[in-house]
C-alpha cells in the first residue's frame, strides 16, 4: 500500500495548498530515533548546546517572513500575530541557551565524607544528566511556539537530548521548513542532523511514543488524544515520563463588589480573552462565575456588546469548525441556557463568537449541564450565574484541573478587605496559575513561569512554559566515591567550569561562597 499523502490545507477555503510529505512508516519513525540516539553525544557539550540554541533563534528571525507567510496560509491565524509568536519562540530558545551558560539547572551537591554523622556520610557527588530522545506532539493552536521550534524542543535540545518531532497536520509545510532551519542552525556547530527528526502521520505518532529508544515525550492538545498516549508512554515494556497539555477550562470568579466596581471594564476585557485567536488559545476563559442582580447584568451587558462587536474568524481546520458549530448547539439547547450572543457558523469556512448563560445552580450538582463544565475549543465561554457566595463555592468544587483560575476582584478586596484571601485559596489547588484582575490568556516566558496544572490540564507537575521546564529531560545521579579523576568535570572540587553549586552544604556561585 503507498503511503498517504500528507497535504496543507488552507483553512480559510478548505482548499488543499500542496503535497509536502507522505505519512512516515514504522520503518521511518525508527529510523528518526535512530538518528536521534546516535545524535546524543553532538549535544553532550554545554557551550556548544547553547550556540546552536542561539543560532537556531538567528536563523528563524532570517527566515522569518517566509516562515509566516506559509504559517498564515496553513493556519489563518494573520501575520500580525504568527510575527509576535515567531518573535516570543526566538526569545525562548535564547532564555534556554542562557540557562545552559549558567548551569544550575544541573542541580550540582558535593558532599565529603563526614565519619562524625550518624550514619556515616560517604564522598556523594550528585547533579542531573538528560534522559535521551525526547518525542515531541505539536500543537494546532501555536505552529512556533508550540510546534517544532517550540518550548518541548527548545527546553530538551537545552537539556542535551535529540528530539523527534510529530508534526500537526495542520501546518505541515511549515513544519517542514523549521525542521529545515533548525537543521541547518545544528550543522553550524557540528551537530549531525538527526537531533531533530521530523515525522508525520497519525500511525507515526503511535509508533514514536512506542520506540524503545525514546525516552521521554511532551504532547499538547486535546484529552482524548494525550491521554491515549499517557496510557501507551504508561503501557511499554519500560514506561517513560509523558509530559502532556490535554484541556483546561480556565474559570474565572467575579466577586459582587468587583461587578458592581467595574462591570463595563470586566465585560469588555472577558470579551477580548475570550475570543482572543478566534478562542484557540489553551488558556481561553470557559467558564465565568458572575454574580445575579443588577451588577451581573451590567458585566453580562457590556459583554454582549463587545462580544456582538467582534468579526467572526476562522478557525484552524474545518474539523474543528464543525466540533464547534455542533458543540455550542448542544450547549445551547440544555435546559435554562441562554445565548445573548449565539456562537455558531459565521460562513462556509469561519464561526462567529457568542456566549452563553445558565444559572450556577444548574452547574452545582451533577447532571445534564456538566457538558458546560468541559471544553469547547473556539470563542464562546459560558457565564454562570451565582446567588450566593455558597452557590459560587459549590459550582468550583465540581472543576476538574485547570491551567490558569482568575479573580476578579473590587479595589478593597485587592486590599485585603473581604473573600479576595478565601477565594484565593479555594482556586489554588485547581490550577496551575492563579490571575488577580487579568486575563488569563498569553503566557509569559519568564524564570517563574508555571503553564501546568492538575490533571487533565497536565498530566505532570511540571511546566512546559519558563526555564525550569528543562527539569522535564533530566534524571538525577549520584556517584558515591568515585575517584575524582572518573569523575565528570560538574562533579570535581576544584569547579574547573564554575558552575553555581552546593558544596558541603555551602551555596556557591562559580567558586564564590554565597
Amino acid at each position: 500500500m503507498a503511503a498517504a499523502p500528507v497535504w496543507s490545507v488552507d483553512p480559510r477555503t478548505g482548499k488543499q495548498r500542496e503535497q509536502v510529505a507522505v505519512e512516515a512508516t514504522a520503518q521511518e519513525v525508527d529510523a528518526a530515533v535512530r538518528a536521534a540516539h546516535a545524535a546524543r553525544a553532538a549535544l553532550a557539550d554545554r557551550a556548544v548546546r547553547a550556540a546552536f540554541l542561539r543560532t537556531a533563534a538567528d536563523e528563524l528571525e532570517a527566515a522569518k517572513e517566509g516562515l509566516v507567510e506559509v504559517a498564515d496560509a496553513e493556519t489563518a491565524l494573520g501575520p500580525v500575530r504568527l510575527g509576535g509568536e515567531l518573535a516570543r519562540t526566538c526569545y525562548q530558545l535564547r532564555a534556554f541557551a542562557k540557562i545552559v551558560d549558567e548551569g544550575e539547572y544541573l542541580g550540582v551537591v558535593i558532599d565529603h565524607p563526614d565519619d562524625t554523622a550518624t550514619p556515616p556520610i560517604p564522598d556523594l557527588r550528585r547533579y542531573k544528566v538528560p534522559l535521551g530522545v525526547v518525542a515531541v506532539y505539536s500543537a494546532s493552536n501555536f505552529p512556533f511556539a508550540f510546534s517544532v521550534a517550540g518550548g518541548d524542543t527548545a527546553s530538551a535540545l537545552a537539556a542535551g537530548c535529540p528530539v523527534v518531532v510529530k508534526a500537526h497536520p495542520d501546518h505541515p509545510a511549515l513544519s517542514e521548513l523549521v525542521a529545515a532551519v533548525l537543521r541547518r542552525a545544528a550543522a553550524a556547530h557540528g551537530i549531525p542532523d538527526g537531533v531533530l527528526g521530523l515525522v508525520h502521520g497519525f500511525e507515526a505518532g503511535v509508533e514514536l511514543i512506542k520506540h524503545p529508544l525514546v525516552a521521554a515525550a511532551g504532547f499538547t492538545g486535546s484529552i482524548r488524544g494525550g491521554r491515549a498516549l499517557f496510557d501507551a508512554a504508561a503501557a511499554r515494556p519500560v514506561p517513560i515520563p509523558f509530559h502532556g497539555e490535554l484541556g483546561s477550562l480556565n474559570p474565572v470568579v467575579v466577586t459582587e463588589a468587583a461587578a458592581a466596581e467595574r462591570a463595563e471594564a470586566i465585560g469588555t476585557g472577558l470579551a477580548g480573552s475570550m475570543t482572543l485567536g478566534v478562542g484557540q488559545f489553551c488558556v481561553k476563559p470557559g467558564l465565568v462565575l458572575v454574580p445575579s442582580g443588577a451588577a451581573g447584568d451590567g458585566l453580562v451587558k457590556s459583554l454582549t456588546d463587545a462580544v456582538s462587536a467582534t468579526d467572526a474568524g476562522v478557525l484552524l481546520d474545518h474539523r474543528m469548525r464543525d466540533n464547534f458549530v455542533a458543540g455550542v448547539a448542544e450547549r445551547a439547547a440544555l435546559p435554562d441556557v441562554e445565548a445573548p450572543v449565539t456562537p455558531g457558523a459565521g460562513g462556509e469556512h469561519s464561526v462567529s463568537p457568542g456566549f452563553l448563560t445558565v444559572p450556577a445552580a444548574r452547574l452545582a450538582a451533577e447532571g445534564e449541564h456538566d457538558l458546560l463544565l468541559e471544553e469547547c475549543f473556539g470563542p464562546v465561554t459560558v457565564v454562570a450565574r451565582y446567588q450566593d457566595e455558597a452557590e459560587a463555592k459549590a459550582v468550583l468544587s465540581r472543576l476538574p484541573g485547570n491551567l490558569t483560575a482568575t479573580v476578579q476582584l473590587s479595589e478593597a478586596e485587592a486590599a485585603g478587605e473581604g473573600r479576595g484571601t478565601e477565594i484565593l485559596a479555594e482556586l489554588t489547588p485547581l490550577a496551575g496559575r492563579v490571575l488577580v484582575n487579568g486575563w488569563p490568556t498569553g503566557v509569559a516566558v519568564a524564570p517563574a513561569q508555571h503553564h501546568g496544572g492538575p490533571y487533565p490540564a497536565t498530566t505532570s507537575t511540571s511546566t512546559s512554559v519558563g526555564g525550569t521546564a528543562i527539569e522535564r529531560w533530566l534524571r538525577p545521579v549520584a556517584y558515591q566515591n568515585a575517584p575524582e579523576a572518573l569523575l565528570p568535570p560538574e562533579l570535581r572540587d576544584d569547579n574547573p567550569l564554575g558552575l553555581p553549586r552546593r558544596f558541603n552544604g555551602r551555596l556557591e556561585r562559580g567558586d564564590q561562597a554565597v
